[in-house]
């Protein structure tokens, strides 16, 4: 019987040629109907049963994760090789989509007025920069239970880390707290064992929903800005992302996909690095043998807040529709889309288009007219299914490094 990656593969291959068929027939087609009815049937219940351990996941491994950092006491190091690696990751992300956009250009000639149509039928709602900054704070710091409720990852993660750092600070008072929490994590993997066996299943009926539902009407006036957007993502996964793999802990490019293709695949299918967060745990865990304290931390944090393909995708967009729009955006102007994409993309939820939210936010702070938003809707769906896949890839590749990191520090504070 074939591995579950080959499995995974092979469905993926096969969602994509039926989806291309489906697209040729008629919208009449009983077949084409019928087929993606199913489809959807079953896309749905991978992706509820993937959104359904994901809370009860999140919390555990990051409350187990911070807790055992009291272990080896790198805690603060881990912190920071974390959070500098995020910072340095995702800065090279938006450095390339300003440099690719500043070259080519793409969106210069058309006109707005070419969209109204579009435009039309668009809603959205004002947010000030100020008022954006300050829910994003407030999203921070709310009722744990309220978060747990309603499955908001980000003030869940918070918790988790308070609760984590509590854990470690309270040492072993709290011991048996933590064994139990331990044991929630091992139960929580074990669930998502029998999870994965529907994933090529569900990831072959979600490509086959996606590729034959997708409006591609407007595709061939924005075919420049896809291909540089998807170029220059895909640069940054398989060029800078890996470059940094290398030099940090010499593991090489190919060593690493073998490792991590189950991941990367599942967060191009369902374009939602929080649904994926089981399978990147389970890939970083168990194929790229980093130990569960430091993915149980990177990993959740990464899905959080480190976005380096949703900080790309929202830099280039901002330059396109300023292109659209016949504006020539200033070094300063530039340097401000730098700084609010990197803040709007930790705000981003980890769900399919969360990115199209937060843009708003991005196209303010220069003063580009939001409702432009609406030229970018009929591609973002497959602009995202790349981007989400980096932003994975980025969270795994984090945790290798951050981990080489602290072994180095501790093999030093060793020999002194």
């Amino acid at each position: 019987m074939p591995s579950l990656n080959r499995q995974i593969l092979i469905a993926a291959l096969l969602g994509l040629t039926i989806g291309a068929i489906l697209t040729q027939q008629g919208d009449t087609s009983s077949a084409k109907t019928a087929t993606l009815y199913t489809s959807t049937l079953v896309a749905n219940v991978f992706v509820d049963l993937l959104k359904m351990i994901l809370i009860p996941l999140v919390f555990s491994t990051i409350v187990v994760g911070v807790a055992n950092l009291q272990a080896h006491k790198q805690i603060h190091r881990v912190w920071t090789s974390t959070l500098l690696f995020f910072t340095v990751s995702t800065s090279l992300a938006m450095l390339l989509a300003l440099i690719v956009m500043n070259v080519f250009r793409p969106g210069e000639g058309l006109h707005l007025s070419m969209f109204q149509d579009s435009m039309a039928d668009f809603q959205h709602k004002h947010l000030m920069p100020s008022e954006f900054f300050a829910q994003f704070l407030h999203s921070l710091f709310q009722n744990p239970f309220s978060a747990l409720a309603k499955s908001d990852v980000f003030a869940v993660v918070i918790f988790a880390l308070f609760l984590g750092v509590a854990l470690v600070v309270g040492g072993e008072r709290y011991r048996n707290i933590l064994n139990l929490l331990q044991e929630f994590l091992d139960l929580m993997m074990r669930i998502v064992g029998w999870i994965m066996y529907l994933a090529p299943l569900g990831i072959c009926a979600l490509l086959i929903k996606l590729v034959a539902t997708q409006e591609v009407a407007l595709l061939n006036t924005l075919v420049k800005f896809v291909v540089i957007v998807t170029g220059a993502t895909l640069f940054h996964g398989i060029v800078v992302l890996p470059l940094l793999l290398y030099l940090v802990t010499k593991k090489t490019p190919l060593w690493f996909w073998r490792g991590a293709r189950e991941a990367l695949i599942t967060a191009f299918a369902t374009s939602s690095s929080n649904a994926t967060l089981p399978v990147t745990l389970r890939c970083v865990e168990q194929h790229l043998h980093v130990r569960k304290d430091i993915a149980g931390f990177v990993v959740p944090l990464g899905a959080s807040i480190n976005m380096d393909g949703t900080a790309l995708y929202e830099a280039a967009a901002a330059l396109f529709v300023a292109n659209l729009v016949g504006i020539d955006l200033s070094l300063s102007q530039q340097l401000i889309i730098f700084c609010t994409a990197m803040i709007a993309s930790m705000g981003a939820p980890g769900i399919p288009s969360a990115g199209m939210v937060t843009m708003i936010m991005v196209l303010q702070s220069v003063g580009l007219p939001i409702e432009a938003i609406a030229i970018l809707l009929p591609i973002d769906r497959l602009l995202d299914t790349v981007r989400t896949a980096v932003n994975v890839q980025g969270d795994m590749i984090g945790s290798l490094i951050v981990q080489t990191v602290v072994d180095k520090d501790e093999k030093q504070n060793t020999h002194l």
